[in-house]
């Protein structure tokens, strides 16, 4: 048991102008967190307390899987040079000099630093499978630190690392962590989903993130009755059936003059025609890796023809054309189109025949597969085309998903409407495969005495994210404005108010029940503050305890108020009633 009078918990009765997020503003206003600088934040008693117990859910469960160790967060230039992510992390990593001039950094990640040590003290597949995993500080050198804790540039990351000898090894370690994660998330008490996603800069396969869906999430994600949930990178659908233009003249591409008309919107206006019905053309450069520049030299021209009314989603088309994209200048337009912006189309361009041989590589969306008489530019300035047919009158490199799919779309799995929500991510799994292995240098003896890259997985957990995203879900639910935590991760998971000290019945009832509240294994504070009611009420709302007891005058009829917070239900009851009722309901949530 704690007493509050003994304690550091300075709750504010409003929140700084500058937090933006429910859970920036109540972390603040419980007295949980303070900021020292832009994305660098102090976890008072309260947040401590709630971090601790968070880490010691992850701790139990990932302990059934794996073995922890400690890592450094102060890395040399040469591990990661290794990997040869030291350039490609960029402005993202902090780097730092010793005395002697030797460059460092601050770990963002431990892919490089795990495998090191798999490199020089893994030699058998008698060693195999292995997963190491650590709870540690992280930095991110993130350029625009906002959203109090989802945000930031200092964070707590529970990451694992998986050895395996083939991709049967990788599986088993990849579904372990999946069922480790959801009970962990599930313990925690968070209403979460399990969603594709693109492995972004880690690399490898298949990837998995575990998203809860938030109005101050950052990822968009798609998800259906069905079962199905992907992130935006990710997402597909089914389309409803577009009826096609009928053909005009003789249903070749016929040239259209449309004097100043250039957007979909304005060519759909003077054809009388939806944007459905026309081609819609996007151009970018695509600045390669080093490792293509003897084949497609620095860059190559991108060029993606979408339905008019949908838009590109750039980390599909990242994916497919190998490189970091931009938009192409006017002159890269000229010479790619010959035709200014605004009246590009696809009859007449130059196209790799392949999408590993040199040239424009030219992508077709899906939604485009099968259409017939759409419009689209003529490449020609202040004309478009009729009649435009994909593959009889341009053959594209290929076909391909790059589109963004749209709210109430058709579910991919059985067309049930699908649902379009931010979300924040709360864990990731990846199958890196030999990426890190292969770059190192690190090998095992094989069953028959051959030399083989172990395969390798990677999962991360944000800590701090499961207690915001939390903290978000139980606000929106309950206007913004106040939220309950699930009693596992809450500071504590009972606070005994006594609504006047000066009432010796009322202080004597209120260390009783503390103490047997306690004696009963429950984690309590006890309000005994020289303190109004009103003060200590809103205090024990601000800090998100899911259950109050209150001591008042009630108690002259041996009875209690208990407040559960998680479903807004109170109930009048002896002390004795609601000890067994909190024991019963801390146990079964």
């Amino acid at each position: 048991m704690h007493r509050w009078s003994t304690l550091f918990i300075p709750t504010l009765r409003e929140a700084p102008a500058d937090a933006e997020v429910a859970s920036h503003k109540l972390l603040l206003r419980a007295g949980y967190i303070r900021q020292l600088g832009a994305g660098i934040y102090s976890y008072l008693f309260l947040g401590n307390r709630s971090v601790n117990k968070i880490v010691a859910i992850v701790r139990e469960e990932m302990d059934r899987i794996g073995q922890e160790f400690l890592l450094p967060a102060l890395n040399p230039r040469e591990v990661w040079e290794a990997s040869g992510r030291w350039t490609g992390m960029g402005d993202n990593m902090f780097r730092l000099k010793d005395r002697k001039g030797a460059e460092l950094c601050l770990a963002m990640t431990h892919e490089e630093v795990i495998t090191d040590i798999a490199r020089k003290e893994l030699r058998s597949y008698k060693q195999l499978p292995q997963i190491w995993y650590q709870i540690q500080t992280k930095f991110r050198d993130e350029p625009r630190p906002k959203s109090g804790l989802l945000r930031v540039r200092q964070f707590i990351m529970k990451d694992a690392y998986s050895f395996d000898i083939d991709e049967t090894g990788l599986d088993a370690s990849y579904n372990k962590h999946d069922e480790t994660y959801r009970r962990i998330f599930t313990r925690c008490g968070l209403q979460f989903l399990a969603v594709d996603a693109d492995s972004g800069a880690m690399g490898g396969s298949a990837s998995q993130e575990f998203m809860v869906y938030t109005e101050a999430g950052e990822d968009l994600i798609a998800s259906s009755a069905s079962g199905y949930a992907a992130n935006l990178e990710k997402a597909t659908s089914q389309l409803t059936p577009v009826e096609d233009l009928a053909p005009t003249g003789d249903g070749t591409p016929e040239l259209v003059h449309t004097p100043g008309f250039r957007t979909i919107e304005e060519v759909g206006a003077f054809l009388s025609t939806l944007p459905q019905h026309q081609i819609k053309t996007m151009a970018y450069i695509a600045e390669l890796p080093e490792a293509d520049h003897a084949k497609f030299g620095k860059s190559r021209p991108v060029v993606v023809f979408l339905r008019g009314d949908h838009s590109l989603n750039e980390a599909k088309l990242a994916a497919i054309s190998g490189g970091e994209l931009r938009p192409m200048t006017p002159e890269e337009l000229a010479t790619t189109f010959n035709a200014p912006a605004g009246y590009l189309g696809p009859i007449g361009i130059e196209t790799a025949p392949h999408p590993k041989k040199p040239g424009t590589l030219v992508i077709l969306d899906k939604a485009l597969e099968g259409r017939t008489n759409l419009i689209a530019g003529a490449n020609k300035e202040e004309y478009h085309l009729r009649n435009v047919t994909p593959m009889r009158d341009f053959k594209p490199t290929l076909t391909a998903d790059v589109r963004n799919i749209l709210e109430g779309e058709g579910c991919p799995i059985d067309g049930s409407p699908l649902r379009l929500g931010k979300a924040v991510e709360i864990g990731h799994i990846f199958k890196l495969g030999r990426k890190y292995t292969a770059s190192m240098g690190a090998s095992v003896l094989s069953r028959d005495g051959k030399e083989v890259t172990p395969i390798m997985g990677s999962y991360g957990i944000g800590i701090e994210r499961i207690l915001t995203a939390a903290i978000e879900s139980s606000a929106a639910a309950n206007g913004g404005n106040a939220y309950a935590l699930h009693p596992t991760i809450a500071p504590f998971q009972v606070v005994v108010t006594i609504t006047n000290i000066g009432e010796a019945p009322l202080l004597e009832a209120g260390e009783k029940i503390a103490a047997d509240l306690t004696a009963a294994g429950l984690d309590v504070l006890l309000d005994d503050r020289d303190e109004r009611a009103g003060v200590k009420f809103k205090d024990a709302d601000l800090t998100g305890i899911p259950f109050r007891v209150n001591i008042g005058r009630g108690i002259a009829e041996n009875k209690v108020e208990l407040l559960n917070r998680l479903t807004n239900e109170t109930h009048n009851l002896s002390p004795d009633e609601a000890v067994q009722h909190l024991k019963q309901l801390v146990s079964t949530n």
